[in-house]
């Protein structure tokens, strides 16, 4: 088995030149769970970014920005962002593009923690390190105190889990990782526990997304 962020890297290698790149997460019995299209972080915005862009104001912190699809498009606007990432391979085709990245860990200390306006966890990055709760309350230290978070969820009734993962490329998979999914449903109770309240919930382009606060 190989690292997750070399499978991870070697698709974001192929989507960044056009070619098909898809992932797959499995279990431990390397069963799909879903599918993952690192193409569409490579490309442009994609249907249902707009709401989230419109709800940044002020100082924006991408918490998984990948290839930074919606860091770029931020900075483009003028607005102040920070793209973080753990993957070597997304911090350089965000880079590529002009993105402020923090190449590491979100959980390891960042610039201007407390003064952030908005936290922003697109396209899944709600399950990162297997813990919602553990990661809004990461979000809620990052933030001012009348700041934010803008978050990506599962729709309503596909339910709340966590476990351990894989990723699975052409030919590889990856070592197990831990990962979460937390559905629309459920968004508030889990806030709850991180001390943020459900303040605005919406679907778009057959996307669910939730605005946290204090």
């Amino acid at each position: 088995m190989t690292a997750p962020a070399v499978v991870y890297g070697a698709a974001l290698r192929r989507a960044a030149r056009g070619e098909p790149a898809p992932l797959r997460l499995v279990d431990r019995h390397g069963a799909d769970v879903r599918p993952i299209d690192p193409g569409a972080w490579c490309a442009g915005l994609r249907p249902g970014d707009d709401t989230l862009l419109d709800r940044c104001s002020g100082a924006t912190v991408d918490l998984g920005c990948g290839p930074g699809r919606l860091a770029r498009a931020l900075a483009g606007t003028g607005r102040r962002v920070l793209g973080v990432d753990a993957s070597p391979q997304a911090v350089r085709l965000a880079r590529r593009h002009g993105v402020p990245v923090a190449h590491q860990d979100l959980f390891a200390p960042l610039p201007d923690e407390g003064r952030w306006d908005r936290a922003l966890l697109a396209d899944g990055n709600i399950g990162i390190g297997g813990d919602p709760e553990r990661l809004l309350r990461r979000c809620r230290a990052l933030l001012a105190p009348t700041g934010t978070v803008l978050v990506e969820v599962d729709p309503p009734g596909a339910g709340t889990w966590r476990g351990r993962l894989a990723l699975a490329g052409p030919g590889r998979i990856s070592t197990p990782f831990p990962w979460a999914f937390v559905d629309a449903n459920a968004v508030a109770t889990v806030a709850a526990r991180a001390a943020l309240r459900l303040v605005e919930s919406w679907t778009e382009a057959g996307r669910w997304f939730a605005h946290l606060s204090r």
